[in-house]
């Protein structure tokens, strides 16, 4: 069976995100008496590009609202700056004046362990992961589209996996191409999005994640199987989702659909005709070689054992 992936033309940041969810009914009944947290992305506190769109989690707060949720938290550590500033200069403030949200900062809620991969693809390397997010009912990722310096593009996967590492530990994560790709879908894996949101209003091109320039995708993508909604919005990006070494690990792994065939797209018809390519990252050839051997594979995967999908 193939997974859904909710597709609607986008004129706006709210919305696009408005009409994508309007259609996705069946993945909104989880939320109904849970506790919602909604992870966004202010990598940067100061660089209005490179965050969500306050618009967008607008749209994803009446819909979870309106489907029973019940409570909704905001989540985040920024790379860049404190949560108190991004909340000030992207004007998410103005969401408490309509909803009974709450703003979380990820640092401050506990961390608990995981041991991912160093650079000789041995998984020595314990990083501290969101309390939070690990235990939430019902994990929501907003994100807009971005090119990427290390992992090819950042969507709602990545935004999830490395969010909600403790920033300390963030910059330990790099330990090339291949640790990098095979850390971001074990995290992944055991904090999957029960519903993935793209706004495609207004995405990044070229050297992102915070120093790329505005690129419009002009479509929302959203849907419950994460690796589905990120997957075929990289292709609608113009990049092959095989490409991307942690999506096609977490559809190794069985965690989701990655190849467009394997898609079922509601709302879009035309969809595969859509596609905008964004210039890649200046270093787009080399991160292209986070690609294990048969032999490195099976030595890094040793004794791993991975939640149920």
């Amino acid at each position: 069976m193939r997974s859904r992936v909710f597709i609607a033309r986008s004129l706006g940041h709210e919305q696009g995100v408005s009409d994508a969810l309007s259609l996705a009914h069946e993945v909104l009944r989880d939320v109904a008496g849970r506790e919602a947290v909604i992870k966004v992305n202010f990598v940067s506190a100061h660089v209005g590009l490179s965050a969500t769109p306050v618009e967008a989690v607008r749209a994803v707060l009446k819909f979870l609202e309106k489907h029973g949720a019940k409570s909704l938290i905001i989540v985040e550590t920024p790379a860049g700056g404190t949560l108190h500033e991004a909340i000030i200069n992207y004007g998410y403030y103005s969401l408490k004046e309509e909803f009974d949200v709450e703003f979380v900062d990820i640092d401050c809620e506990g961390y608990e362990y995981l041991d991912v991969w160093d650079s000789n693809l041995e998984r020595r390397l314990r990083v501290g992961v969101s309390r939070l997010m690990l235990d939430s009912e019902y994990l929501v990722s907003v994100v807009r589209p971005k090119t990427h310096d290390t992992v090819v593009v950042t969507l709602s996967i990545k935004n999830v996996a490395v969010g909600a590492v403790a920033p300390p530990d963030r910059p330990r994560l790099h330990q090339g191409y291949k640790a990098i790709n095979l850390s971001i879908a074990y995290i992944a894996a055991h904090m999957m999005p029960k519903l993935a949101v793209i706004d495609g209003y207004v995405g990044m091109e070229g050297d992102g994640p915070v120093r790329g320039t505005p690129k419009s995708l002009g479509l929302a993508i959203v849907g419950g199987d994460a690796v589905a909604v990120d997957s075929t919005t990289a292709f609608l990006m113009g990049f092959n989702p095989r490409d991307i070494g942690y999506l096609y690990y977490l559809r190794e792994w069985g965690y989701g659909a990655l190849a467009p065939e394997e898609v079922e797209v509601v709302g879009v018809s035309d969809w595969r005709r859509r596609v905008v390519e964004f210039r890649p990252h200046r270093t787009f050839l080399q991160q292209l070689a986070w690609r294990l051997t048969p032999e490195e594979y099976e030595r890094a995967m040793r004794d791993v054992e991975l939640p149920s999908s």
